[in-house]
């Protein structure tokens, strides 16, 4: 390809491996800094069979959409859990209601291109274990800890306004 804004999806290579204990294991390929984009994130992702990618979550600020390209899995959302399959698109507003977790169920890797916008600074909630985190400063396509700033904490350990201020 003669242009720096195009790729072929089926020619990306190299990108970021995560795994984290039995349940989760993941690939992603940024097409984003590839193709030189400013304003919205995408990477490949690859989920084995029988692993999740993320724990549940939403974001406060960040819109997602997932086009699924190969493999089977499903969704967990607000209302229940779906069936995903080769050409379903995926939305996740942001907010509780776009919450979401996708988990390999079938045989193959599960591959989708993962669209969103890149807004910062981002705050992501994890309703299964009450935490959320914050972000600021992030390098779209790079892990959370490679933020400018980033932090993980449990919503019960909120304190107030002026905790630890000299009032």
């Amino acid at each position: 390809m003669s242009s720096k804004h195009i790729a072929n999806i089926h020619e990306l290579t190299g990108g970021m491996e995560h795994e984290q204990g039995a349940k989760f294991a993941s690939k992603h390929v940024s097409v984003a800094a590839t193709l030189g984009a400013k304003k919205l994130g995408y990477n490949l992702t690859e989920i084995p069979p029988g692993k999740k990618a993320f724990p549940y979550h939403f974001h406060h600020v960040n819109e997602e959409l997932f086009f699924i390209l190969s493999g089977k899995g499903e969704v967990r959302m607000p209302d229940g859990t779906h069936p995903l399959k080769e050409g379903d698109l995926l939305s996740c507003p942001p907010g509780p209601d776009g919450a979401h977790q996708i988990v390999n169920t079938g045989k193959e890797p599960l591959r989708y291109l993962a669209l969103s916008s890149r807004e910062d600074p981002e705050v992501v909630e994890y309703p299964d274990s009450g935490k959320y985190g914050v972000t600021a400063g992030r390098v779209y396509g790079r892990p959370f800890p490679e933020a400018a700033f980033h932090a993980f904490a449990f919503t019960k350990d909120r304190v107030d306004y002026w905790a630890g201020e000299d009032v």
